[in-house]
């Protein structure tokens, strides 16, 4: 269910079990106001282990899986199920991506997938995630920016860059979905990045337009297409000699059964 290896998840936890620790630890102290009084593990337990915290965030991430359901699985409150993903998710973030084929590396910046895209001279592709989201509570400020122009409903979008097989390789904030895919691409510095690596070429799809007109060495967009109304090329009439289907009939003959 967690899609990795036994080997896998146990080498994640070892690497994720120092940061949890300190950061916990550092929300502790800032509660308390004050340093430990007590031992290193005094008071009471876990209901929810590291380890089952770590499982429990990636079927979240894997499956998105109800935290009810989860909850009910591991015996304990939907509460309990909110604060582990919410305090393992980051970490899990802040790993950044590994990069296909090449172990050992990660790119946990722009930059730093500028900078590899530039050295292995890989095409990236950038585009646009949305996904469709509970509508906001009323009375909330910005509560109309949710609401997708394209899909016409709430929602919130993200910007992707993957390589050219199609391999995530970063992706951007969580926004929400009324803003545009160029605003949003302006808003990561994707554009200073294209500054910054002359020689990173990118694929794009109409929605960015603006980037393939402002970068024509670097992004390729597909051609706009044609309007509804607009004729063949040959200047939108037909000849003279071209032929005509017959017009339907105007009433129809009786059935013979």
């Amino acid at each position: 269910m967690c899609g990795i290896s036994k080997e896998h998840l146990g080498a994640l936890i070892t690497e994720l079990a120092g940061p949890w620790t300190a950061a916990r630890d550092s929300e502790l102290a800032k509660r308390r106001g004050h340093g430990r009084l007590r031992a290193a593990g005094a008071g009471p337990d876990h209901q929810l282990v590291f380890v089952d915290r770590v499982l429990v965030t990636l079927v979240v991430l894997r499956w998105a899986l109800s935290h009810r359901v989860l909850a009910a699985l591991f015996g304990v409150s939907p509460s309990t199920i909110d604060r582990a993903v919410g305090e393992v998710r980051p970490l899990l973030a802040a790993r950044g991506f590994a990069v296909p084929d090449r172990l050992g590396i990660r790119l946990r910046t722009l930059a730093d997938v500028f900078a590899y895209a530039q050295a292995e001279g890989i095409t990236l592709r950038i585009d646009g995630t949305e996904v469709q989201v509970r509508r906001p509570n009323a009375g909330r400020p910005g509560r109309k920016a949710f609401v997708s122009g394209k899909k016409r409903q709430n929602t919130e979008k993200a910007t992707m860059i993957s390589d050219e097989q199609g391999r995530e390789l970063w992706l951007g904030a969580i926004r929400p979905g009324r803003m545009h895919d160029a605003t949003a691409v302006r808003t990561e510095g994707i554009e200073e990045q294209l500054r910054l690596h002359p020689k990173v070429k990118a694929e794009v799809d109409a929605g960015y337009a603006g980037l393939a007109r402002d970068f024509p060495g670097q992004v390729s967009a597909p051609p706009k297409k044609p309007a509804a109304d607009a004729g063949p090329k040959t200047g939108g009439f037909l000849p003279s000699s071209a032929p005509t289907r017959p017009a339907p009939p105007t009433s129809c003959a009786p059935c013979s059964f």
